[in-house]
């Protein structure tokens, strides 16, 4: 029921945004059929900590788009009460502080988005994911990036997210992104680039590229939940 008037609200509010109508749409999709497979279940150990999955990427590589939309995500969305999702736009960006500027491997407009990821990450904090996402799975991140913080988090003003990435704030925090990704051992070689618990190993990599589902199910130490008997869709891997 309760989502069931959240579809009415939202569709309500985009009515005239077939794209937005399609993102919520899944989002929702995927929130029933959790909330479905959960009824009359064992709920997980509150005294187990959940798996933590970094995600290490940049905005506009096609690699890192796909396993945040197709397999990060969806995950999550399933899997929320087992695991933490952190996520860190810089990749394979370099930072040149002589020039106080940063420099991306898709130009420009890829360095823009990764602070207006960053600056939603911090401005709209537990609701941010659902706008990233929303955001990644568009033909077009930056025009995107305002009518998605309005579905997800209409809490935060967009001017917010403007003021941050136009000052000294937004800058701050993709130094800190710079510095998170450049204390990474191993060093990271492509994005995504993805840990488990603060840990990377090739293997796991590999296999969150394709099953990352069933990673998180088997790396839970508490009480698995109902979902954790499912598989998501396998993608090839895809790196930058």
């Amino acid at each position: 029921c309760c989502y069931t008037m959240f579809l009415f609200v939202y569709l309500s509010r985009c009515r005239n945004n077939p794209y937005q109508k399609v993102v919520y749409f899944k989002f929702i999709l995927l929130s029933i059929l959790k909330e479905c497979m959960e009824l009359n279940a064992t709920r997980p150990d509150a005294v187990v900590p959940p798996v933590e999955i970094t995600l290490y990427y940049e905005s506009l590589c096609p690699g890192c788009r796909a396993f945040l939309t197709e397999q990060l995500f969806p995950t999550w969305i399933l899997l929320k009460d087992i695991m933490n999702v952190n996520l860190v736009p810089f990749g394979n960006a370099k930072e040149l502080p002589e020039d106080n500027i940063f420099s991306c491997q898709h130009g420009e407009p890829e360095c823009y988005i990764n602070i207006v990821e960053a600056c939603v990450l911090y401005a709209a904090n537990n609701a941010a994911f659902p706008v990233i996402y929303c955001m990644e799975s568009s033909a077009d991140i930056l025009k995107s990036a305002k009518p998605c913080l309005q579905l997800f988090a209409p809490f935060v003003k967009w001017q917010t997210i403007e003021s941050c990435t136009r000052g000294e704030f937004g800058h701050r925090l993709m130094h800190q992104n710079a510095v998170k990704t450049q204390a990474l051992k191993p060093a990271h070689l492509h994005v995504p680039w993805i840990t488990f618990n603060g840990e990377y190993t090739n293997e796991w990599e590999d296999k969150a590229m394709s099953t990352l589902f069933n990673i998180v199910c088997i790396l839970y130490k508490g009480i698995k939940p109902p979902v954790c008997t499912g598989a998501l869709k396998k993608l090839d891997r895809s790196f930058c």
